[in-house]
């Protein structure tokens, strides 16, 4: 409770008891909404425990949580159901008493599962040994057994469970658990033989059919279809996506062998679900007499098989009834109605008395050997009220018994409270609350109760009927305020009944039942002569739940009511004796999504779970209680007189602190051992001034503890430094004096050394000189030259390194130049083989070669897009290797004429446009001639027999190094390279001469000279400084 005082503004107020509008239904819902919203699924109601299902995982159910509840108090951490399970654990401990938790909601809600969460905090919590961790394993694994043959899908939830469990867990004196026992209360046996559209049978059934292996199914005689079964598919609704069959079968398998049934029992027990399974498709048609005959033979031999009965004994107690005629018995034939009705009560009777026969089997497991003294724990995982458009028989009994349990929540809430009040010495006031003794007056008294006349209708002779059976009511109980039918009702409410309905008024609200199918449900006959039959069984769990014992007709059985109200009267003798503990599961919406908060139907559960009633009770008096030592222990830094430390007793403690508060008389009442506060308000007053006391303390103690640790942490500091400084300038001393001593004789080497290292090699000048060559091979490492180019940055040696450098030089020399080789391409290859021919030729020889040098050779000047077609047309069968613009000079008054100069693999073209004007073929080239300096001329010599052929060519190329490399190259003609000096003779053409003069001058000019030479005068160049 403390822990909810300081959270309330942010999610809410954790315990209802200290809302303030606590008779409001809207504040109670607000607060159960904000806390929703927050994920906050636990609110308390003092000790009682308000759980809302979220419908997704929250996380806070780990291993770490529950150490987390273990032992803690209460109040002292948010609302949890550990917290709950912990401190009935540890009362029942402390007070060596017996204790129950009673979970209950509707359908849905999550009662199932918090009754699995309790059982596995127990089993986390309680000390571990190999007895009782079997213990533990039992109890646990119990749980799935039973949820697969008593819980089915309905319409509010996928694992309803269809029967009410009470588990006792027993703890010896050392709280260890020790064993169990289960009762289970009106198993829905109808749900075998008929479920309504969107339900399931038992998911046992659909279990096997689904999980079942295949040698298990053929020896069943199965097959894996749920729709091959009748009583499968009536709800249309096999297969539902959450629910996993076949795991559910594995974990099922698992959990029989755990709890200790033997290969034989696991063997007869799915050979009755089997049987069931095959009894619902065993069909009847109508004879020539109009009596039932069996028209399923395939079934009745897989009955006979599982059931180990002979068919014809099967088939003749499906089909006939012994009737007792004085001194003898005689057979009455079924028509077929009967044998349908027949065949479905023996399957319910089977599945009915296994399932008792199941529990016991696990009661077996779980009984504790040891007679010595046990103490108690009883989970109720109960149906909660049940209110559907269509009201049964079955929705009859559970709402009966959530009104026998609310009766007995009020009167332990009101005895517990009243016992508390008196215990501490505190006047009781009265409390006004609905007492539903009325309604289970209505229901359960004798001879004049709805169980009393449809027990009395069911026994009466002649044609009782569902309707009979309303009359009577409306006959004995027709003036009962919360009792109403379609004939005693006013016209207005007539409009909501039909003729066959009446409605109850509960403590929770109207619910509207239909007697159809009363009697019957309330007979649950099974006629002797089927139990004669069941008798023959050789399967040890059938013969077991129908006795040769059981009487016959002698005395009829007890109805299901009564059963059922008899049950109800155990349990509460059952709960009476302990101490008790709630659960109240509340269901948000019906769509089972996360997050969604519907507030009608939320009214609707507080209203039917009593919670406001139970609110009230606690209300009646005071909100708040505590114990002086904790109340004290808690507030006392809000009073002078008690902080730090009370040296009195408590109880004069709370009472110095309280008067200090400013209590008014009216507001509180001092115990035996407990403060009372009536007002939450009054607290929530203390808890605020508390708040704001903790904070001026926490800094008050903050500064005082802050200064004492700096103070004494300070003195630590400084001692540490003045011990360390001593030790430190200690041993820098003597590290001095040692550097010191060995740089003397470093020195004194390092002198010797080099005074003798022109001397042999000694012990003296040995140091020194490895000293120079590592620091010239140091040096040289960290300045060689980075291209082969860089030929004179070798770094200078000391006469001992000499040899060792030119060896060291050649070696990375030859380095580089591999690797200069190894990264270039194919193509640059190429260009400085084409480089290395031009340099043959031209080096020393012409003035501006070395200008050419740094410029790339490319593959051609010319492309092919710019040659003339009709060119390209008649030297197509040779391949043009490059082309370069050039000017040509006419032989004869040198006129200079733009041309191509194409080269192919065979030949060379002089081309105008789209003409050739000389095709010159390589092996009439005689030479070629340039001159010496700076121009671009290049003469071509060609061999001329005739007279009618062209002579030499004079062209001007402003690529001449590329195009004479490229020529030589393609020609093969590196030995016919003329570099000339003054002047060069050329051919006009066979027997006539011409010269072209070369000279140096101002600028660059060609003209014809005087005496009829071709004059070529070449700019000077420059020389670099």
């Amino acid at each position: 409770m403390e822990a909810a005082l300081t959270a309330r503004d942010r999610v809410g107020i954790q315990d209802f008891v200290l809302l303030d509008a606590y008779t409001s239904e809207s504040a109670f819902l607000d607060n159960l909404r904000k806390r929703f919203n927050e994920n906050l699924i636990y609110t308390y109601i003092g000790t009682l425990l308000v759980s809302v299902n979220p419908y997704k995982e929250l996380g806070i159910y780990t291993k770490k949580q529950m150490d987390t509840y273990m032992g803690v108090n209460f109040f002292e951490l948010p609302p949890h159901l550990f917290a709950l399970a912990d401190n009935a654990y540890r009362t029942m401990l402390a007070e060596n008493n017996n204790h129950f938790i009673l979970i209950s909601g509707e359908s849905g809600a999550g009662k199932t599962e918090a009754s699995k969460k309790i059982l596995q905090f127990y089993a986390a919590s309680c000390p571990r040994t190999k007895l009782l961790d079997s213990v533990r394993d039992r109890l646990l694994l119990s749980n799935p057994v039973l949820e697969a043959f008593g819980n089915a899908k309905t319409l509010k939830n996928d694992n309803s469970s269809r029967f009410g469990k009470y588990m006792d867990i027993q703890f010896d004196h050392q709280g260890e658990a020790v064993g169990g026992h289960i009762l289970s209360y009106l198993l829905e046996k109808s749900r075998v033989v008929h479920q309504n559209h969107g339900e399931r049978n038992f998911h046992i059934f659909y279990q096997l059919v689904e999980g079942g292996e295949e040698e298990l199914l053929r020896w069943l005689g199965l097959e894996r279809n749920p729709q091959q079964y009748s009583y499968l598919v009536q709800g249309e609704c096999a297969k539902v996506s959450s629910i996993n069959d076949k795991n559910d079968w594995k974990t099922v398998q698992k959990a029989l062998s755990v709890i200790d049934f033997s290969e034989s029992d696991i063997e007869h027990l799915f050979g009755i679900i089997a049987s069931v399974l095959h009894l619902g498709n065993v069909r009847f048609q109508a004879n020539v007499q109009g009596y039932a005959t069996v028209n399923s033979s395939a079934e009745v031999h897989w009955l006979s098989k599982l059931l180990g009965i002979r068919a014809q004994v099967l088939q003749e107690g499906l089909t006939h009834r012994k009737i007792e005629a004085r001194t003898e018995e005689v057979l009455s034939p079924f028509t077929v109605d009967h044998a349908l009705y027949a065949r479905d009560a023996l399957a319910k009777a089977v599945y009915g008395r296994t399932f008792t026969w199941l529990v016991s089997k696990i009661n077996e497991s779980l009984a504790n050997k040891d007679s010595s003294r046990k103490t108690v724990i009883g989970l109720l995982d109960i149906y909660g009220f049940e209110v559907f458009h269509v009201n049964s028989f079955e929705q009859f009994c559970i709402n009966y018994c959530n009104e026998k349990l609310q009766q007995l929540f009020i009167q332990l809430t009101l005895k517990s409270e009243q016992e508390e009040y008196e215990m501490e010495g505190i006047e009781w006031e009265t409390v006004s609350f609905f007492n539903n003794k009325i309604i289970c007056d209505l229901v359960e008294q004798k001879h004049r109760g709805i169980i009393s006349v449809l027990d009395e209708e069911c026994l009466r002779p002649g044609e009782a009927t569902d309707l009979t059976f309303l009359e009577r009511l409306e006959e004995k109980i027709g003036g009962h305020p919360h009792f109403l039918t379609h004939k005693l009702a006013d016209q207005k409410t007539r409009k909501t009944l039909e003729r066959g309905d009446f409605r109850l008024l509960h403590y929770a609200g109207e619910v509207t039942y239909c007697v159809v199918g009363f009697l019957d449900k309330n007979n649950d006959l099974l006629y002797r002569n089927i139990k004669e039959v069941m008798r023959l069984s050789k399967n040890a769990i059938v013969k077991h739940c129908f006795p040769s014992t059981e009487p016959d007709n002698k005395k009829r059985p007890d109805t299901v009511a009564t059963q059922f109200k008899s049950s109800l009267v155990g349990l509460t003798e059952i709960l009476m004796a302990k101490e008790p503990w709630y659960v109240r599961c509340v269901k948000p919406n019906d769509s089972k999504q996360p997050g969604r908060f519907d507030d009608v139907l939320v009214r609707h559960q507080v209203k039917y779970l009593g919670l406001m009633e139970h609110l009230r009770v606690r209300r009646a008096g005071f909100a708040y209680r505590r114990r002086f030592e904790v109340f004290l222990q808690r507030y006392k830094a809000l009073c002078p007189d008690t902080w730090p430390h009370w040296k009195g007793s408590a109880a004069e403690g709370v009472e110095r602190l309280v008067r200090h508060l400013g209590y008014k008389p009216d507001e509180y009442k001092m115990g035996k051992t407990k403060i009372f506060i009536r007002h939450p308000r009054t607290l929530f007053a203390t808890e605020d001034a508390f708040e704001v006391c903790k904070h001026k303390l926490a800094t008050r103690i903050q500064a005082k503890y802050k200064g004492y640790r700096g103070k004494e942490e300070f003195l630590r500091q400084k001692e540490a430094a003045t011990k360390i400084e001593t030790c430190w300038r200690g041993l820098q001393a003597r590290r001095e004096r040692e550097r010191r001593a060995w740089a003397v004789k470093v020195i004194k080497k390092f002198i010797k050394g080099f005074m003798t290292r022109n001397q042999p090699a000694c012990m003296d000048n040995s140091e020194y000189l490895a000293f120079v060559r590592q620091n010239y091979l140091s040096r040289l490492r960290d300045s060689l030259p980075k291209t082969v180019l860089e030929r004179n940055t070798w770094l200078t040696p000391p006469p001992i390194m000499e040899e060792a450098s030119q060896i060291l030089k050649k070696l990375y020399t030859r380095h580089m130049v591999r690797q200069y080789v190894r990264g270039i391409t194919a193509q640059r290859k190429a260009q400085l083989q084409l480089k290395g021919v031009a340099s043959a030729l031209f080096k020393g020889k012409k003035e501006n070669y070395p200008q050419s040098v740094s410029k790339p050779f490319v593959d051609t000047r010319i492309g092919e897009q710019d040659i003339n077609m009709k060119v390209l047309q008649l030297i197509r069968h040779e391949r043009i290797k490059y082309s370069t613009p050039v000017v040509k000079y006419d032989r004869n008054g040198f006129r200079p004429r733009l041309r191509q100069l194409i080269l192919t693999h065979a030949a060379l073209y002089v081309v105008e446009d789209a003409k050739i004007k000389q095709r010159v073929e390589f092996s009439s080239l005689k030479g070629m001639s340039v001159s010496n300096l700076s121009d671009n001329f290049l003469i071509l010599h060609v061999t001329c027999d005739d007279t009618k052929q062209k002579g030499d060519l004079v062209l001007q190329c402003d690529h001449l190094f590329e195009a004479v490399t490229k020529l030589c190259v393609l020609a093969n003609k590196h030995s016919c390279i003329k570099v000339a000096q003054g002047s060069v003779r050329f051919d006009i053409q066979p027997g006539r001469e011409g010269f072209v003069d070369f000279s140096s001058g101002q600028e660059s000019m060609v003209y014809r000279a005087k005496n009829g030479h071709l004059m070529v005068v070449t700019a000077q160049l420059k020389n670099k400084c």
